[in-house]
């Protein structure tokens, strides 16, 4: 008579067991969710942040709080998202530079920057420039090759700093065109771009936020943007690929979890940021400063970053560019 009893609360003990996991997913989430930015505010990358950080409080009803954590060109903020809990109340605003390209450019990486996350939704990309001072006698991308060549060495490109995308994105230029420049870091992309303006350096590459108010100005000279496609954004504006078959730099924004986040709780907030990524309002906003929002899956991103990361640590390679570059 005690066999049928056994068996009846093992039944229950199991159910119970594998009932848990998923009210805990169901309660999800259960207290505020922080989405850390590494980098210092005020950014695209903030800006992008804070504004989807309102229309996911709303869908999620619970706080959704932006957190600036800088440092380390974004492993600090980055790092601490990795050893957060994976239970999705801990997020990152990831970037294509500290997934993709960190590994190759640095030593002693405090994670793996595709391996150490779970990927939850591609966010945007952003409009990346190739611009010029006007001094340069140079209005399409052929022009200013040709112009190099007649000049080497006499030339120089800014950039945030050894190592940034600025930099990769100039020494991929200079390789594929056959030119040689000189390289000007900075600390940061504000004073880059101000040297530019002033003709102290005649080449930069960066994000249309910071480029494009000079363009429109006449105090930069756009040429080209660098995706592999010309921007919905700046249709009429060709990509360096249409004269250098092969370049392309596509910068993306991304949003990250912790390594074995519950599949249920990614698979809701990819909904709900990919909603929000095609409100009016959002996309308004993100294309005021150059952004461009592009949805995909958490698989599709995953690919991107596995994909991205092989070929930056190929290129970096060859270029034989490092963060401590001059």
């Amino acid at each position: 008579m005690t066999r049928p009893f056994r068996t009846t609360r093992r039944a229950v003990l199991a159910a119970a067991a594998l009932a848990a996991p998923a009210r805990a997913q169901d309660a999800w989430p259960s207290r505020p969710v922080t989405i850390t930015v590494p980098w210092a505010p005020g950014g695209s990358t903030d800006i992008l942040a804070r504004t989807l950080a309102e229309p996911l409080r709303t869908a999620l009803g619970q706080p959704v709080v932006v957190e600036n954590r800088s440092g380390a060109s974004g492993n600090i903020g980055s790092a601490a998202v990795a050893r957060a809990a994976p239970d999705g109340h801990a997020l990152l605003f990831a970037t294509m530079s500290t997934h993709a390209m960190n590994a190759a450019l640095m030593k002693d990486m405090p994670f793996d920057g595709v391996e150490d996350f779970t990927a939850i939704a591609l966010l945007a990309f952003v409009l990346n420039t190739m611009v010029v001072h006007p001094s340069v006698p140079a209005r399409t991308v052929p022009e200013f090759i040709a112009h190099l060549k007649a000049n080497p060495g006499k030339l120089s490109y800014a950039s945030a700093g050894p190592g940034s995308t600025n930099h990769l994105c100039a020494a991929m230029f200079c390789r594929m065109a056959g030119v040689e420049m000189v390289h000007v870091p900075y600390r940061g992309g504000a004073p880059a771009v101000l040297d530019t303006v002033a003709g102290q350096v005649q080449l930069f590459f960066s994000a249309g936020t910071q480029t494009l108010p000079h363009v429109r100005d006449g105090r930069l000279r756009l040429l080209a943007v660098t995706e592999a496609t010309r921007s919905a954004l700046l249709p009429e504006v060709p990509t360096v690929a249409e004269s250098l078959p092969g370049y392309a730099m596509a910068v993306w924004y991304g949003v990250l979890g912790p390594r074995g986040m519950p599949p249920a709780v990614v698979a809701r907030l990819n909904a709900e940021i990919n909603r929000a990524l095609l409100l009016p309002e959002v996309k308004g906003k993100m294309a005021a400063i150059g952004v461009e929002v592009a949805p995909e899956t958490p698989a599709d991103f995953a690919a991107r970053m596995r994909a991205d990361a092989a070929k930056w640590s190929q290129v970096i390679r060859e270029l034989g560019v490092t963060a401590g570059d001059a």
